[in-house]
């Protein structure tokens, strides 16, 4: 946050990430909730499997935003 209180990219960026990576895990643990129960309708797993792939890639696009070039 700079001095006047509002947030640049980065931060934005940073809660972005925080956010994604929370609703990735949360994904994660619905997929295997579901396998376990034995009952899960494939479509539905395929869906969320779909989803979090998804999450994933946004995740890694912003990852390599905030992580700077470095040239050898």
């Amino acid at each position: 946050m700079n001095a006047s209180g509002r947030l640049n990219h980065e931060d934005i960026l940073r809660i972005r990430l925080d956010v994604l990576r929370r609703e990735h895990r949360d994904l994660d643990a619905a997929i295997h909730a579901l396998q376990e129960r034995g009952t899960a309708e494939q479509l539905i797993l395929r869906r969320l499997k779909k989803q979090k792939l998804g999450l994933k890639d946004r995740i890694a696009q912003i990852e390599d935003e905030l992580t700077p070039d470095i040239i050898a």
